[in-house]
């Protein structure tokens, strides 16, 4: 699967589960510029696990800031 699949997906996730109206960019901070909380965070994770058929760990968690990050790790997780 292709990175600009995945960030659609992401994207789609955020617009359904977080309420995201925004374009999502691979630079985009989740904390900073999406203005996640823990809870929101959390939800992102297990939307986006249930959506690629993924498992996220904590390892792929605390690597996780950006919008690109997140879709480099689900693309590794994919075996891509």
């Amino acid at each position: 699967m292709s990175e600009e699949a995945i960030l659609d997906g992401v994207a789609e996730v955020a617009r359904r589960h977080l309420g995201w109206e925004e374009e999502l960019t691979p630079e985009m901070r989740l904390v900073e510029d999406l203005q996640l909380d823990s809870v929101r965070l959390l939800t992102l994770a297990v939307e986006v696990e249930n959506r690629f058929r993924v498992c996220l760990d904590e390892l792929d968690e605390g690597a996780i800031e950006t919008v690109g990050d997140l879709v480099a790790v689900v693309r590794r997780k994919l075996g891509d």
